[in-house]
């Protein structure tokens, strides 16, 4: 682009000026030439550096699923719904890689609590509890060792179970003090939860999902985040009644 914005200037000195004063533009040139490599170098080593960040983020899906079957699966869903919101809500692009990397990761310190635990068929006791709501500290503490951008994501990741009043974990953090990406996906996060059979309960059917997360919309959830992830599943009803089928 520098290349091309200087050259038609060149043109125009080359023509009207004295020779001396277009030999005098030739250190420009060549200095325009090196912070156009320069910068090209380092276009490409950025890219290189969010597709190793999207491979290990991608690995560290693979990993949660390897340990438990059905966060893996969660988190697949958690991913889609999210996207849509991102888009619903026009985020920009570094955003929505945010909240896509923290939907896709938002579980993964559940690695360190007790499958015992995550598969108890009955309601989980006080000490129980507290175990599993470090999940999200020991998340963000995995990918802060990553560093890079999974830092940001392990920051997302830590405030993914707060609500919009303040009544979530582990920070108690309130309306927009909350992280965007981490209020979509609490979001989507609840729904694909109620509308999956776990081993306590049985599926909801998407109607009543839906009616449940508006029911909590101001208290738990982000209603502009509620209202994006209805139109999301209004969009995409089809698809959503069919995972739900199956």
């Amino acid at each position: 682009m520098i290349d091309a914005l200087i050259t038609p200037v060149s043109v125009c000195l080359a023509v009207t000026a004295p020779l001396a004063a277009v030999a005098s533009l030739l250190p420009l040139l060549l200095m325009f030439r090196v912070f156009s490599r320069e910068r090209g170098a380092r276009y490409d080593q950025v890219l290189a550096l969010n597709a190793a960040y999207r491979g290990t983020a991608l690995l560290l899906g693979d990993v949660v699923e390897a340990d438990h079957e059905y966060t893996g699966a969660h988190s697949r869903d958690v991913v889609r719904l999210s996207v849509a919101v991102a888009e619903s809500l026009h985020l920009g692009p570094a955003e929505r890689s945010v909240v896509e990397f923290a939907a896709l990761l938002h579980d993964v310190g559940k690695i360190r609590v007790p499958k015992a635990i995550l598969d108890k068929p009955a309601a989980l006791t006080p000490d129980e509890r507290r175990l599993i709501e470090q999940h999200t500290i020991w998340g963000e503490e995995m990918l802060s060792g990553v560093g890079g951008m999974l830092a940001e994501v392990g920051r997302v990741v830590r405030s993914c179970h707060e609500a919009w009043d303040g009544s979530g974990y582990p920070d108690r953090l309130a309306g927009t003090a909350i992280p965007m990406p981490a209020r979509i996906v609490s979001a989507c996060d609840a729904l694909s939860a109620m509308t999956t059979d776990r081993p306590y309960r049985k599926a909801r059917r998407l109607a009543e999902a839906l009616a449940e997360l508006e029911r909590c919309s101001g208290t738990q959830f982000d209603p502009a985040v509620v209202e994006a992830l209805k139109r999301a599943v209004d969009a995409n009803a089809p698809s959503a009644d069919s995972r739900l089928a199956a």
